[in-house]
């Protein structure tokens, strides 16, 4: 796993393979991250370690190539962050940039979270277990993070901003020893 550094002025963190997603956007005027979302994604659903997440962030997803495919043809979305299994940090989006991870979203009365947050998805499903490598990079960047973005002190999966539409990143994520992590 690669040792992260720190974030640049646009947002880029060092240490993180960085891939480009075009499904971003400028963040609203003067806004800054304040909340870090947690979700879980792999594709096809429930594989791990092929180039389904990274061809969905980056618009390049082949909907003949798995039925599931099909029925997410055409959505734009992305995230900041991608930690796969073995803990390899991916970023798509600057952290200066919003986005387009939260959806419909709200967090201590605020709506539009990808205004003011950033997201980190984590390679893996709601069924099963994260690995100690996601979470050891998990916390890393998380450090990382705050150190660029000193109002950066919410972490919320994107059940908690999302209740009712979203699951993720689901029952076995280990909020306590993540915490714990963070120090």
């Amino acid at each position: 796993m690669a040792r992260l550094g720190s974030v640049d002025a646009e947002g880029w963190l060092a240490g993180a393979r960085r891939i480009v997603s075009p499904n971003c956007d400028a963040r609203p005027a003067a806004e800054v991250p304040t909340l870090l979302v947690i979700h879980n994604i792999s594709l096809p659903p429930g594989e791990f370690g092929g180039p389904g997440v990274i061809e969905l962030f980056t618009n390049r997803l082949d909907p003949a190539r798995h039925p599931y495919y099909a029925a997410i043809q055409g959505l734009e979305v992305s995230a900041h962050f991608f930690i796969r299994r073995d803990g390899e940090p991916i970023q798509f989006v600057p952290c200066g940039k919003r986005a387009w991870h939260a959806g419909a979203s709200c967090w201590q009365g605020r709506e539009r979270c990808n205004d003011f947050s950033i997201g980190v998805e984590l390679e893996g499903t709601d069924d099963l277990p994260f690995t100690d490598a996601q979470y050891a990079t998990l916390a890393e960047l998380a450090r990382a993070l705050r150190a660029a973005y000193p109002g950066l002190m919410d972490v919320a999966g994107h059940s908690d901003i999302a209740p009712g539409r979203k699951t993720d990143p689901g029952p076995h994520f280990d909020w306590d020893g993540f915490r714990l992590a963070l120090g």
